[in-house]
């Protein structure tokens, strides 16, 4: 089958992951990491004392849970419940009112502070959208699906997609077939219609592979897997990337 629709990893595809780390130095503010867990540490203190350590190794037992969780078995826990885990260890819990407003901090940090877009992405865009319907399937590690409309909107790229495939809101992380069939879905298009471009091979080319999509590998802020990937093309820079996508499409 002929392309007919394009689909986009988030983190290191289109925004250049963690660039938003020496925004917050040069502002005087802590990492996202220590910000994390500070907030946590600061609503319960608010309520009854607790140190400042604990809450840092609660934390961090958490992210190790959600780690083997996310690459194991290809589900993200949301923002609350990633919470609810750190709580649930330090036998606390918080008032209604200051669990919503603990969930919504930690996941507005990346919004309020955005990572930069990658050079390129918006013309890249711009072009394939005349020609290609395109759609986001991307996981979302701590700033949940919404927040990250509003980073693709701030940057001006929301506008060239027709379909969002977040993991917190389908319910797995890729490289399980549902978050590129939720994106089909909503684009109209059968799964063998579509290519996917992302950075990490596992993900987002062993991913559509496995479902009979094309996948291009996108080197130019992450190279790890450029010389193992198993992708139907390399892609260093977005300006390439219209001529890839086109070739591609030609192709018997």
């Amino acid at each position: 089958m002929t392309i007919k629709a394009v689909t986009f990893d988030l983190w290191d595809t289109m925004v250049h992951d963690d660039s938003d780390e020496a925004k917050r130095s040069a502002a005087g503010l802590r990492s996202k990491r220590d910000e994390r867990r500070h907030l946590v540490w600061q609503a319960l203190n608010e309520i009854e004392p607790i140190a400042l350590e604990q809450v840092r190794l609660a934390y961090d037992v958490a992210d190790a849970g959600f780690n083997l969780v996310w690459k194991e078995n290809h589900i993200n826990w949301t923002v609350e419940q990633r919470l609810r885990v750190i709580l649930q260890g330090l036998g606390r819990s918080l008032p209604a009112a200051a669990m919503a407003t603990l969930i919504e901090r930690t996941g507005a940090m990346e919004v309020e502070i955005s990572p930069d877009p990658i050079e390129g992405i918006d013309q890249a865009l711009g072009a394939l959208a005349e020609r290609y319907k395109l759609a986001v399937v991307s996981d979302s590690i701590v700033t949940p699906g919404s927040g990250l409309r509003q980073i693709l909107e701030k940057h001006g790229l929301k506008r060239h997609f027709s379909g969002f495939s977040f993991s917190d809101e389908v319910g797995h992380s890729k490289p399980h077939r549902s978050m590129f069939e939720t994106a089909a879905s909503q684009l109209g298009v059968s799964l063998e219609e579509i290519v996917h471009v992302g950075d990490r091979d596992h993900n987002d080319v062993k991913g559509p592979h496995a479902i009979g999509a094309k996948a291009i590998l996108f080197t130019g802020s992450r190279p790890d897997d450029a010389e193992t990937t198993t992708a139907d093309a390399v892609c260093a820079h977005h300006r390439d990337l219209p001529a890839i996508v086109d070739r591609l499409a030609a192709q018997p």
